[in-house]
């Protein structure tokens, strides 16, 4: 029973996270069902997700075209937020962190709901100022936000993909679909830097962990191409409303 559970969490997990960024939604109250402490089950978590940007990769390949420059911009400050993360939780209790997660996730998710407004008013500043974009450019805040939340990526991870889609929907000239798969390429790179740090120095479980993987990399392949046959406007709100979901239930379980 608990190896059927892992898997098809795992495959909800990496269905859910590679359209939404919210693996964590189903990944991780699974691994605490199976019986892990919360502690190794956050950094089994983040081991197993690793596997979700193999297969969000392989499945977003026509979206990422022409997104180089933009992921090797912000490769450097998401691996060092995702290893920043790592060394914090196994370094500082959880307590404290846990009680701003659902802030952060709640933000996140309202800036969704609002973001075409946001874009806007952005398109319309850069247009009063002349600015064309460059490929490759990103806004030093948004550079900043990124790195903080490859922090907490690192650290509990709990819908940072909502997060990480929120700043670049707003901060860069891209679809929902081309921002859900930069999403899911640096939440990876984030994840992979803080699952090393795990493996050498955390309470890793490898059986849950490798499990739970066989599930995120089918469910995590499978996700780009079912994006692409949703509405975007529905997409984006079904995300947001997700969100807020998970974070009100991250606030009953802290506060």
């Amino acid at each position: 029973m608990t190896v059927l559970l892992l898997v098809a969490a795992g495959f909800a997990a990496g269905l859910s996270g590679s359209i939404a960024g919210l693996a964590s939604l189903f990944s991780y109250p699974a691994l605490l069902a199976a019986g892990l402490p919360p502690v190794t089950a956050n950094v089994t978590n983040t081991v197993a997700l690793t596997v979700t940007a193999v297969g969000s990769l392989a499945g977003s390949r026509p979206e990422l075209v022409g997104q180089g420059p933009t992921v090797r911009r912000l490769a450097l400050p998401v691996v060092l937020g995702g290893g920043a993360g790592a060394a914090l939780l196994l370094l500082t209790p959880a307590d404290a962190f846990e009680v701003v997660v659902p802030v952060l996730v709640a933000a996140a998710s309202v800036v969704l709901l609002v973001q075409p407004r946001l874009r806007a008013a952005a398109e319309r500043r850069a247009a009063g100022r002349r600015e064309a974009p460059r490929p490759g450019h990103v806004a030093p805040w948004a550079v900043a936000a990124l790195f903080a939340v490859a922090i907490y990526a690192g650290y509990f991870g709990a819908a940072a993909g909502v997060l990480i889609l929120a700043l670049l929907l707003v901060g860069l000239p891209v679809t929902l679909l081309q921002g859900n798969a930069l999403k899911n390429v640096l939440l990876g790179l984030a994840n992979a830097t803080a699952a090393i740090g795990f493996a050498v120095a955390g309470p890793v479980d490898w059986r849950a962990a490798g499990l739970m993987a066989v599930g995120l990399l089918a469910g995590s392949r499978l996700g780009p191409a079912l994006a692409r046959r949703l509405p975007a406007t529905a997409l984006r709100i079904g995300i947001a409303v997700a969100g807020l979901g998970l974070a009100v239930s991250l606030a009953l379980r802290a506060w």
